[in-house]
């Protein structure tokens, strides 16, 4: 049985992918929520501490709506907030994240170090999207947020990035698709390409842990196997899921 905290609206709580922005839950219910999340990665000593400020959570937000082109995204309100939160607070120097299709999954990382929500400064923050038109799109966005080029998008395959990284990796996020045998179970993939540059104390965050399950099984299992992993919790804030796994 794996760890998870699953929020009691879960497969209720839904957003309207095509208008990301709108809002569909008052701010405090989407508070309590992560911070509920936080509080159980805190106590399985996946985080340090569960504090970070969310006046800059709510500039990068804002500059996001504002500047950010995005057809569409499945990250909601609450994904977004867990996503920068944990960056927030774990402040990863080098952060690899894979299959960021337009940027928004790859700003909910480094947004917590570049831009209006920076909070910390780092070194190296690499999005992947393997379709060039949509890297390019991505590499536009990030731009608009982050003059400096500490965040930046490659067009490429993740396993390969992962593979050839020349440096340490302290998070990873993967939201990457495989061809139509793998699909989600490219996760695996990518995350053994970089394992071994991943110090203890990196982190993994998997997206659609939940709506993907079946197709990550083989992933989730390597995981949650204590002979990879110190620890692994599955948080359930949405219909997507995100498995949060320590080194």
């Amino acid at each position: 049985m794996s760890k998870e905290y699953r929020a009691r609206d879960w497969e209720t709580y839904r957003m309207d992918t095509t208008h990301p922005h709108v809002r569909i839950e008052p701010m405090e219910c989407e508070r309590e929520t992560t911070a509920a999340a936080l509080e159980l990665l805190r106590s399985e000593g996946i985080l340090p501490h569960t504090h970070y400020d969310e006046n800059k959570l709510l500039a990068h937000r804002k500059a996001v709506e504002e500047l950010f082109e995005i057809p569409w995204t499945a990250i909601t309100h609450r994904m977004q907030r867990m996503i920068w939160a944990i960056n927030a607070i774990v402040q990863p120097r080098n952060m690899i994240a894979a299959g960021i299709f337009c940027g928004n999954t790859f700003i909910s990382n480094a947004g917590a170090a570049v831009g209006p929500g920076a909070v910390y400064t780092a070194h190296d923050l690499v999005g992947v999207e393997i379709l060039p038109n949509e890297a390019e799109r991505a590499e536009r966005n990030v731009r608009r947020i982050d003059p400096t080029g500490v965040a930046h998008i490659v067009a490429a395959d993740a396993v390969d990035i992962a593979r050839d990284y020349p440096e340490r990796i302290n998070l990873l996020y993967l939201d990457a698709d495989g061809d139509e045998a793998r699909g989600k179970g490219i996760y695996l993939d990518i995350l053994l390409q970089a394992y071994d540059k991943m110090p203890k104390g990196s982190l993994v965050l998997a997206h659609n842990s939940v709506n993907c399950a079946e197709r990550l099984k083989h992933y989730l299992a390597f995981v949650r196997n204590p002979a990879n992993m110190a620890n692994s919790v599955n948080i359930v804030i949405d219909g997507e899921g995100l498995e949060v796994s320590l080194i």
